[in-house]
């Protein structure tokens, strides 16, 4: 199904012809209303013709995080504020938030990619939407609510936590379904199982879509077992509207980037050089239809790939792998660079582990991973338990290059929360 069909389903010359000719919009709007960027491109001796087709884009400036925070509040904005109808931040938790103003187009626009995607995997006007993200200044509850609306859906605003509202909602009005964080998703399922509830018989869910926190293939599979519903990956980040920025289609084999809107390059975080389809490296993004608050080459810190092959469902706007992580999680220990999601593709491959775990740096490098079973994995066998631990020690070695302690505890034992999940808790830097 499409949402879109022309758009979606453009020519790759079209597509990128469309793209230049939008880049060059965004880069005289930038560089007549934007001082910050009119400066970086005076400094590089740029003006907007220079930029002819899309491998001169890194001839442009990168944007960071850094970047957004030391111009808070609204150091980027290309409209006058009159003309700006909402704002949305980051969290600000390692200091000042990072904020992103969106004009009437901006919103409209941002529910249209909402739309596509959700269409994209099947959902129709006959779905009941249950949105259980946070809505207020975090972009997921509000921007993916605009765009379930759209498609025409019965949309509940049910927001995050509270399991047992979440369960009468989903009863009383047939939740078909749900925007959901992954972490959740799990510590959900182990509600359902305290109230002795079954999710494939109980609840009328049939997809899922998650997103605003890194999770594994392997974790994916568990919550489409549990609650028998297809799991879509989706990705956004406030600085590009939040979610609807990619999304999975029906096939789920990777997340069609809406190119239209947003233009993608790979590059080495380290050297910064671009790279081909298929090697990984770090999205940057280009925001090329933002009115109120356009970013040049966002690094957006996510490791990631681009599929190279086309997918079946003729969509033309290319694809991203699942994300290996984000530069700004990678551990490195000993000497060894680690992505938490390594650790949770492993432990979510054993079907004794249960559904939390936690990940310990302290001391000088020493790696400690508290693991939570199922019920059923603690049978009062020692022995058992031992030959579990050296079993998943070993694959862990395999995948990390580091040998960890690994504890095995019963389900329960670690904390959780309703919100995005803490996975690792480094000791080093307190």
């Amino acid at each position: 199904m499409f949402w879109d069909q022309a758009s979606e389903t453009l020519a790759r010359p079209t597509l990128e012809h469309l793209q230049i000719k939008l880049l060059q919009e965004t880069l005289h709007r930038v560089r007549e209303r934007v001082p910050f960027y009119r400066q970086r491109l005076a400094e590089l001796n740029l003006q907007p013709a220079d930029i002819r087709t899309l491998a001169e884009v890194r001839r442009l400036p990168f944007t960071t995080s850094d970047d957004l925070r030391a111009i808070y509040p609204d150091g980027l904005l290309a409209v006058d504020r009159a003309e700006a109808v909402r704002l949305h931040t980051s969290s600000g938790t390692t200091g000042k938030p990072k904020a992103i103003f969106f004009s009437r187009a901006d919103v409209d626009n941002a529910a249209e990619l909402i739309a596509r995607s959700l269409v994209s995997a099947g959902i129709t006007a006959a779905d009941v939407f249950q949105n259980m993200m946070s809505y207020g200044l975090f972009t997921g509850g509000l921007v993916m609510h605009y765009g379930a609306e759209k498609v025409g859906c019965l949309v509940i605003p049910a927001g995050p936590g509270t399991s047992e509202r979440q369960l009468m909602l989903m009863q009383d009005f047939r939740t078909t379904a749900v925007h959901i964080l992954p972490s959740y998703a799990l510590y959900f399922a182990s509600y359902l199982e305290q109230k002795g509830l079954r999710p494939r018989q109980d609840l009328t869910v049939r997809k899922a879509f998650v997103g605003a926190e890194p999770h594994t293939e392997e974790t994916r599979r568990r919550i489409e077992q549990i609650f028998g519903c297809d799991v879509y990956n989706s990705y956004g980040l406030t600085e590009m509207n939040g979610p609807g920025v990619a999304c999975e289609c029906e096939y789920k084999a990777g997340m069609h980037l809406w190119e239209d809107n947003f233009l993608l390059e790979i590059i080495n975080p380290v050297t910064n050089e671009p790279l081909p389809d298929g090697q990984t490296g770090e999205l940057v993004l280009t925001t090329l239809r933002r009115e109120a608050m356009p970013i040049l080459r966002y690094r957006t810190r996510d490791i990631t790939s681009v599929v190279p092959e086309p997918c079946r469902c003729g969509r033309t706007h290319r694809r991203l792998a699942r994300f290996v992580g984000r530069a700004d999680d990678m551990l490195i220990i000993r000497g060894v660079n680690i992505f938490p999601q390594q650790v949770e593709r492993v432990l979510m491959s054993f079907p004794q582990v249960g559904r939390n775990y936690l990940i310990i740096v302290e001391g000088l490098d020493d790696l400690t991973i508290k693991v939570e079973l199922t019920p059923a994995a603690f049978d009062g066998q020692l022995e058992h338990l031992e030959a579990l631990q050296q079993q998943i020690i070993e694959k862990l070695r395999a995948e990390i290059w580091i040998r960890p302690k690994v504890d095995l505890v019963p389900a329960g034992s670690l904390p959780v929360g309703e919100g995005k999940a803490k996975r690792v808790v480094d000791k080093r830097s307190l």
